[in-house]
């Protein structure tokens, strides 16, 4: 039996990224993103918003750029993996929790291109049953509301300037 771990989350940031230096001298960057939910209660006719809270660690020169051009409130899609940990508290309690380990980060900017919006929906449509993926995408990232500061800095246009062309982690000859 095989198995697949792969994550996909649009969402904003909750704070600002946290870097750390590791003692190997490589960089990680941790993000806290939110992803909203909305649906319709059948009972009450209400509309229900569900938030989805979650940690996203980065590693290597993308955590440099996230550490660099992304704050509070700036939208992001991540692609990567889920990890599982968990820990004993000062109580004595086990705790434990979701993270998600980032193979790749797109920042997003409101007015974002046709070009960027198609790269992006055609790297989300690259894996099979990803074309409805990648047409919500598209709309979300049309939908993304301008930042209402800018930070010093910025380039104009950062999406194309950090479009990151990472390798797969690895490459094995299953026939899956």
């Amino acid at each position: 039996m095989s198995n697949f771990n792969r994550v996909i989350i649009l969402g904003n940031l909750t704070r600002d990224p946290e870097h750390k230096q590791l003692s190997s001298g490589a960089s990680v960057t941790r993000l806290g993103i939110a992803s909203n939910h909305q649906y319709k209660n059948r009972q009450t006719g209400a509309a229900v918003q569900e938030v989805c809270f979650i940690d996203v660690d980065v590693f290597g020169p993308q955590a440099d750029s996230c550490r660099q051009y992304l704050q509070k409130g700036r939208s992001v899609l991540i692609e990567g993996r889920l990890k599982f940990s968990s820990w004993q508290g000062q109580d004595g309690q086990t705790k434990s929790k979701h993270s998600i380990i980032a193979d790749r980060v797109y920042f997003l900017q409101a007015g974002a291109t046709a070009s960027q919006e198609d790269s992006l929906a055609e790297f989300l449509s690259e894996g099979a049953g990803m074309q409805d993926v990648a047409s919500n995408v598209k709309a979300a990232v049309r939908s993304v509301k301008k930042p209402t500061e800018k930070r010093e800095g910025n380039l104009q246009d950062p999406m194309e300037a950090l479009s990151f062309k990472d390798e797969p982690p690895f490459q094995d000859d299953l026939p899956f």
